[in-house]
Formats: C-alpha cells, structure tokens, sequence
C-alpha cells in the first residue's frame, strides 16, 4: 500500500512571510537585488518565471521574489500563467475562481478577478476555471490587452509560467514578457533539458535576464536560492 504524498503547508513556502531574517529570505532579498540591476538598462515592467520540467520550485520561487518586491515598497502583481495545473491559490491560500481565464474568455472587469494576497502591496490574479485551450488564450489578443493594463496599474507584474519542455505555454507567455527567468533544482535538473529549455525559450525571443539555482543544500535545515546571469 502506498501511502498519500504530503502537501507541504503553503506558510512553509512563504519563507519571506513566515521568516524573514532566515538565511533563504536573506537570498530572495539578493535575489530581488540581481533582478533590479538586470533591470537597470532596460524597462521591464513584466517578469515571467519557468522551469524546464515541472518539481523544480518556480512557483515558490515566483512567489517569494514577489513578497519581497511588495516588502521593498513596490505595488505588485502576482499572475497565475499556469492554466493547466495552478498552484497559486493553494500558496496563498484563496480560491481558483474568478481569475484569469475569466478575463481572457468573457471579458470580466480587473475589480472582480484580483485577489488581496495577504502582504501589503501584493494582489494576485489566480487561474480562474481551468480551460480547454490554455495555448490559444495566453497567445490571443486578450492577453496583449490585459498585460498592458497590469503594466499601467503595478509596479511590476510576476507571472508563474508552466515549464517549459512540457507544453507550449511558456514560450508564449515569454515573448511577451519583458523578462524571464528560468529555474534549475540543484542535483535534479537534467543538464540537457536546461539546454532544450534555453534554446525554446530563445526561438520564442525571450529575454531570458537569468537563472536560479534551487535547493542548493548549504547545511542541515537550511536551501539555498540562488541567482545567476545567463550561464546555460
């Protein structure tokens, strides 16, 4: 008999919220640095994150750097891109409904679909009900058009991609974003597949501004997260 997997508690994964001088929140702060000075040139209004295949923490990680970017002052917005398997209304503890699909297919006003996150400065924008063409809605000219409006109303907008070798999604969602970061779990990411990852996310003209190394093991008790420029 095989036994049910836990569901690690969504306070767990706020590190930020729930410990903020521990040595992870210290790194989401250096993190949240890195991504600043990335964007000293340039304007990037939109962040995307994504990983190769799915298990290597980018939603975690999408939901940490937006805290801290709230905790710095900023107004942000955290989207979730994933349309077929959402986890950010588990994370923050709200529900799937009404969210982002709303918008895209029936045209619901901003008002109804944004959620309180909890964190000053912090609203989400969840799922919504899951959709049978989740390739076409992000790639349709709805999106364009609520992208632009996120960008007028915040700071900065986050949005948590699906990976990127398993469905198209990513590569959509990337081109129009401002930047996109791609995340790698220490000791578990296939080398190769980080490879495949850059290259899709190039031929989609992403501007992949860096990676993150996750689950970097420092010591007992202790991950690390990490950021890096572009080295894959």
């Amino acid at each position: 008999m095989f036994k049910k997997k836990k569901r690690i508690p969504a306070e767990r994964k706020l590190v930020t919220i729930t410990d903020p001088k521990s040595v992870v929140s210290e790194q989401f702060r250096t993190l949240r640095a890195n991504i600043k000075f990335a964007m000293k040139d340039k304007k990037m209004d939109t962040l995307l994150f994504t990983s190769a295949s799915s298990g290597e923490g980018k939603s975690t990680i999408a939901a940490n750097v937006a805290i801290s970017f709230a905790q710095e002052g900023k107004k942000v917005l955290l989207v979730d891109g994933d349309l077929r398997k959402p986890t950010i209304h588990y994370t923050f503890n709200t529900l799937i409904s009404p969210g982002l699909t709303n918008r895209l297919m029936s045209q619901w006003k901003f008002e109804y679909i944004v959620k309180n996150s909890g964190v000053v400065g912090l609203h989400l924008i969840t799922c919504g009900p899951i959709p049978s063409n989740p390739a076409e809605l992000l790639g349709s000219t709805s999106m364009d058009v609520f992208i632009e409006e996120m960008k007028a109303r915040y700071d900065i907008v986050i949005f948590d991609a699906p990976p990127v070798l398993s469905v198209a999604d990513a590569q959509i969602l990337s081109n129009k974003c401002d930047g996109t970061i791609l995340v790698i779990s220490s000791g578990a990411t296939d080398k190769g597949n980080v490879v495949k990852a850059k290259e899709a996310l190039k031929a989609s003209n992403a501007n992949i501004i860096g990676t993150i190394l996750n689950n970097f093991k420092l010591e007992k008790g202790h991950y690390y997260y990490e950021y890096y420029g572009e080295r894959v």
